[in-house]
């Protein structure tokens, strides 16, 4: 096994790792004793997920989070650079995509070190895929603005963006924000512009749906439990 930070993909929520993931991946996480995690508690989970004969008491494992400096990363590293592959775990779905992740793969790709991102699901392309939009252009914003004023200005910027560029728009929000999202966006844009729900993607529940403005009004689903990716486009 060659030294290789691994980009491992998680299960976008309760879902059988067999149903998303490759058996390829088990082979290449069941190999690795050090992983740099979003979240350590959830990480064991999934590892078990993955096997529940995996010695978790074996493995290492490093605190990824917004409140993680440079030189903590760096210092996380170090195995890789003695020789030891890793493996980066995001919180769910393809690590260091909208994800401190990315902050790890370009610390090692300063230091020359192999990165290997493995096939998992992605929560953005499944929903541009099946949303119906241009997956030939598109732009994901992360989270829009808290405040009322500021989340309307941007969706009609983001709107805008639509029409001027050809340019399908994604954005997420957290659940218990998502019924106020989805209410905003209905009122800010025009009419005729068409909105895609996304939710549970690759979940027993999964929900994507595609309508104009005009036909989501009065009609919004509850959305207030589900992870959601919301797209808008022409």
């Amino acid at each position: 096994m060659e030294t290789t930070l691994y980009l491992i993909p998680v299960t976008l929520g309760d879902t059988s790792i067999e149903s998303v993931l490759p058996s390829y991946n088990k082979s290449i996480i069941l190999e690795i004793k050090y992983f740099i995690v979003e979240d350590i508690r959830s990480a064991r989970r999934f590892l078990k997920k993955v096997d529940k004969d995996i010695d978790i008491d074996q493995l290492n494992f490093f605190p990824l989070n917004k409140h993680t400096s440079p030189n903590d990363i760096s210092g996380y590293l170090k195995p890789l650079q003695e020789g030891n592959s890793m493996g980066v775990i995001s919180e769910a779905g393809c690590p260091a995509v909208a994800d401190p992740g990315a902050d790890v793969v370009a610390i090692a790709q300063r230091n020359n070190l192999k990165v290997v991102p493995l096939v998992g699901p992605s929560s953005i392309i499944l929903s541009v895929m099946g949303s119906g939009f241009s997956g030939q252009s598109f732009a994901f914003h992360g989270y829009l603005p808290v405040e009322p004023g500021d989340r309307t200005r941007r969706i009609k910027e983001l709107e805008q963006r639509v029409y001027s560029e050809n340019q399908t728009q994604l954005f997420i929000e957290t659940p218990y924000r998502n019924n106020k999202m989805a209410e905003d966006i209905v009122k800010s844009c025009r009419p005729t512009t068409r909105l895609c729900i996304a939710a549970n993607i690759t979940c027993p529940d999964e929900y994507i749906k595609t309508k104009s403005v005009k036909e989501w009004i009065g009609k919004l689903p509850d959305l207030s439990k589900k992870p959601c990716i919301f797209l808008i486009y022409k």
